[in-house]
């Protein structure tokens, strides 16, 4: 791995919150015998209680903080989502919507206000997140948007144990679960390790060129979203491949990213505790482990196409009318969210369905479950 010399040098208080975790991280190496797998640093890097990245206190989505997501940068994101959750909701006669990682809240808002509009409100709309800080912005965010909504939301702590009927909603929830790290090494894949290295870390050399990833959650967690869902969809919506693409020979060196201060680099090593870590997806097994528990599939689509079919174009032309003077600053927010160059293609949108007879609209115009 490489280190980044132009990431910004954190500030004192941030330097000594991510020693804390070091320590912690140094502490589970020496008693797993000198080495943790790669995956284990990156779950203690991300969610260790009270330390991780995405548990403890700081700012991390928006202008002032790592990144920015498609929520973030348009509202019309979030109301082609709560279009196509009232088909699903009118579908089933009502229902809730469940959001996992809610980040700033602004989706929930965006999503809810819409739904309004549209006279297909959830009898409930659930917010499943682990960081207290984002679960207190949230609340803000709802309370300055749709204060007269609030009541209808919900925090959990952990999924419904009774199955709801309605929607469950991830955007980009994948890529920031804990992959395990390999080398290929004479063709068999070889589990990386990540030891000690001085006052940091590194990982355990082996002789191979070959490096990727693979999620071993995936088929647990995609069984706790069906055990959740009596009836609806699962909606995803994230950045990756298909398995072919993914595993390309010349993507010699993976798809882990780090973001910090919305400086990119490829060191997950460094920071621990400061620094977002992320591994694009794999959607054929994301695909493949849905199926497994009994989903149907029930779309796959670029994030534009299930946009487009969402009636983005519709939500554009109204929100125009409302207000004229935005037109620039809504044009540049839709090729973000569309072009290929930008999120058009790179993300993805796959949906599994349990008990819902009707095709999905969001994937009407440009169905690829041809390529899973």
């Amino acid at each position: 791995m490489r280190f980044t010399d132009t990431l910004p040098t954190p500030s004192a208080e941030a330097l000594a919150h991510s020693a804390q975790l070091a320590e912690r991280i140094r502490i589970a190496i020496i008693a797993n015998g000198g080495s943790i797998p790669f995956r284990e640093f990156m779950r203690m890097a991300l969610y260790e209680p009270g330390l991780g990245y995405y548990v403890a206190g700081s700012r991390k989505i928006g202008k002032d903080g790592d990144f920015i997501t498609a929520p973030e940068i348009s509202p019309l994101f979030s109301q082609c989502l709560a279009n196509q959750c009232a088909q699903v909701l009118t579908e089933l006669g009502g229902g809730d919507v469940l959001e996992l990682g809610a980040g700033s809240g602004i989706m929930a808002a965006d999503m809810l206000a819409r739904l309004e509009a549209l006279h297909c409100l959830p009898e409930r709309y659930l917010i499943l997140d682990l960081s207290p800080e984002l679960r207190d912005r949230q609340r803000q965010t709802l309370q300055r948007h749709v204060p007269h909504l609030l009541a209808r939301v919900e925090w959990l702590e952990r999924l419904p144990e009774t199955p709801l009927r309605g929607v469950i909603v991830g955007n980009e929830v994948l890529d920031a679960m804990p992959v395990e790290l390999f080398t290929l090494v004479d063709g068999d894949r070889v589990i990386r390790q990540v030891e000690i290295q001085g006052d940091g870390f590194d990982l355990v050399p082996v002789e191979g060129h070959y490096t990727s990833e693979f999620n071993p959650n995936l088929p647990g967690w995609m069984r706790s979203m069906a055990d959740s869902l009596a009836a609806g969809v699962l909606l995803l919506i994230d950045y990756g491949y298909e398995q072919a693409d993914y595993y390309r020979p010349d993507r010699t060196q993976g798809t882990l990213i780090c973001h910090y201060q919305h400086r990119v680099h490829d060191n997950p090593l460094i920071y621990p505790g400061l620094q977002d870590i992320t591994a694009s997806v794999d959607f054929t097994a994301v695909a493949h482990a849905g199926l497994d528990v009994g989903f149907t599939l029930g779309g796959y689509t670029t994030q534009a196409a299930f946009l487009a079919s969402n009636a983005l174009e519709t939500l554009f032309i109204d929100a125009l009318q409302t207000n004229p003077a935005d037109q620039y600053k809504l044009a540049q927010q839709i090729r973000t969210l569309s072009l290929p160059a930008e999120m058009g293609e790179r993300f993805k949108v796959i949906a599994f369905s349990k008990s819902v007879a009707a095709e999905l609209q969001g994937f009407r115009f440009a169905s690829q479950q041809q390529h899973l």
